[in-house]
């Protein structure tokens, strides 16, 4: 289809219509990866195999887009073949350097998903039990992911604030509140709160509880993060820790 609008005919160049479709393609295999997953219509395995499909799919159509992109530069193409190339060439990139990123970050960190900030003497989960009846990852703590914690996260630790117990714990409520998690049950007396923080993109939910306790004039507050699901949590529960314990202390 042509247009005499411009000094170049309005073409659209096959190599650059061939990147677009490409990237298209990969960017709706992403898409589908995740919403299969949180639909139930594929498990987390196929899920992530169809993820690094989109991936891959992804790499190589950015490659032809940005082949294509310099094709037309050269050839004097209409304007349009150029934008669309480097449209085309920017989302293919994008879709695949987030999974590999994950990919990379996954392999950077300990292959653990329970996190604390006690690994002697973790919280444990109590109200949040019946919600995990059906999660592949047990609620129990396993003394032997504390020394690849301690490896992987040496930076973890309980969180001291010169306050009494009960200001304390209205102090940890509250910062609770703030990260957005939905809470599941919050008992002064026992001192503890537990949540559930659901991510983004893939819907996974991970488990959060607190335990505050009176050290000598102030308080100490430790903090346990699991997920549901995954042998590796790609370091997110120490990072929503991290988080947590920076909101707490008011950095």
């Amino acid at each position: 289809m042509t247009s005499t609008t411009g000094t170049t005919p309005r073409t659209w160049s096959p190599v650059v219509c061939a990147g677009t479709g490409a990237v298209a393609v990969g960017a709706l295999l992403a898409l589908a990866a995740a919403l299969g997953y949180r639909t139930g219509l594929l498990g987390l395995g196929m899920s992530f195999t169809v993820l690094r499909w989109g991936a891959l799919i992804s790499a190589g159509a950015a490659g032809i887009a940005l082949i294509a992109t310099v094709w037309a530069t050269f050839r004097r193409l209409h304007w349009q073949n150029v934008a669309a190339g480097l449209v085309a060439a920017a989302l293919g990139a994008v879709c695949y350097m987030v999974p590999a990123g994950q990919q990379a970050l996954a392999r950077s960190v300990p292959p653990i998903h329970d996190i604390t900030t006690d690994t002697d003497d973790p919280p444990a989960f109590v109200a949040i039990l019946p919600l995990r009846a059906d999660a592949p990852n047990p609620p129990e703590y396993d003394p032997a992911v504390a020394e690849q914690q301690r490896e992987g996260y040496p930076d973890l630790r309980s969180v001291m604030l010169d306050a009494p117990p009960a200001e304390a714990f209205s102090q940890a409520l509250a910062a609770a509140g703030a990260m957005g998690w939905e809470l599941v049950a919050e008992d002064a007396a026992a001192g503890r709160i537990e949540a559930t923080d659901t991510t983004f993109w893939y819907g996974f939910k991970d488990d959060v509880v607190i335990r505050v306790r009176g050290d000598g004039a102030g308080s100490r507050i430790d903090v346990r993060s699991k997920s549901r699901v995954g042998r590796s949590d790609v370091g997110a529960n120490a990072e929503r820790i991290r988080k947590y314990a920076a909101r707490l202390a008011g950095d």
